[in-house]
């Protein structure tokens, strides 16, 4: 707490910053570049990860003094803070559950329609001015297999729906609506499409490797808007030249910015984009507004949404 009174908010300093104008005199809000995070954590009653890209917060938490008692992601993924320090306190966190559901799902459907209708084809074929007739697939009465039952995954789903594609979601355990993980193999091996969109804990890091590529049909094709490590990279490569699968698209990588020199943008049938999926007009401010409304709840002692288990890496419901 400042000396004012007021709670201490510390923001993980990126450009540009969120608006939280709302905050004024309500909050004394900081800005910190990662390197200076450690040392200004004990003063803080908030910390908003405004930079979620950044490791800053893994690295910082652990060390002497008191910790923040809320800590807010301005993501969906929290595997880049959530460090064991973190995970053991009485710290809460919170994600940006909500904001991102829709663009990703609508970002899929494009891709889909992008590998099913040649478009990237199409616009290699329009630079070189070749006219070249060719026939395309249609998307409506195919399957689909969505893995992974959080808001991002249900939003893909009902999408794909929308496109006339059968699709079945395979979450941590089976539920009502929702496939088990021992039957993700059954289905992979009948799916056009496979759709990565699990949150990443040690449980799914790496879990679409050779074996996984392989029990695919040499037709389908795999789209991953989750978490990079989702991906075993090297083996999509060898699926894709060998072509144990049709196609891929990835939003997202093992390592980023994806470096110059990286195999995956030469490979023939991979679709490569900078993590851009659920990034539409107007989303930083989504995000910035979700924070004030989830301030207000904090400090008015109401209970919070998009609450983190910590022990998971997700918010429970996934």
């Amino acid at each position: 707490m400042s000396l004012s009174g007021r709670p201490r908010v510390l923001v993980l300093d990126a450009d540009p910053r969120p608006r939280l104008g709302r905050l004024t005199g309500r909050a004394v809000v900081e800005y910190v570049a990662p390197a200076a995070l450690a040392g200004r954590l004990p003063s803080a009653d908030v910390l908003l990860v405004w930079d979620f890209f950044s490791d800053a917060v893994r690295r910082a938490w652990p060390g002497p003094g008191p910790r923040p008692r809320w800590v807010h992601t301005a993501s969906a993924g929290v595997d880049h803070l959530m460090g064991p320090e973190l995970a053991a306190c009485d710290t809460v966190v919170t994600n940006a559950r909500g904001v991102f559901d829709e663009p990703i799902a609508e970002y899929v459907a494009a891709l889909v329609l992008a590998l099913a209708k040649d478009l990237p084809r199409t616009l290699e074929l329009q630079r070189e001015r070749v006219w070249h007739h060719r026939e395309s697939q249609r998307v409506a009465g195919g399957r689909a297999v969505v893995v992974g039952t959080g808001p991002i995954g249900r939003a893909i789903g009902r999408t794909l729906g929308a496109l006339g594609i059968r699709t079945a979601l395979v979450g941590r355990v089976a539920r009502p609506g929702a496939h088990g993980p021992e039957e993700l193999d059954r289905l992979l091996a009948r799916a056009d499409w496979v759709v990565a969109a699990a949150p990443l804990t040690e449980r799914t890091r790496g879990m679409f490797d050779a074996r996984r590529f392989g029990v695919m049909q040499p037709s389908a094709r795999f789209v991953n808007v989750g978490r990079g490590p989702l991906v075993d990279e090297e083996a999509l490569v060898r699926a894709l030249r060998e072509r144990g699968i049709a196609g891929a698209a990835l939003d997202v990588f093992a390592r980023e910015p994806l470096p110059a020199d990286s195999p995956l943008w030469d490979v023939p049938g991979l679709l490569v984009s900078p993590h851009m999926s659920g990034d539409t007009v107007g989303w930083r401010d989504q995000l910035g507004a979700q924070f004030v409304e989830l301030f207000e709840l904090w400090a008015t002692g109401r209970p919070l949404p998009n609450v983190v288990d910590k022990k998971r890496g997700y918010v429970p419901g996934h």
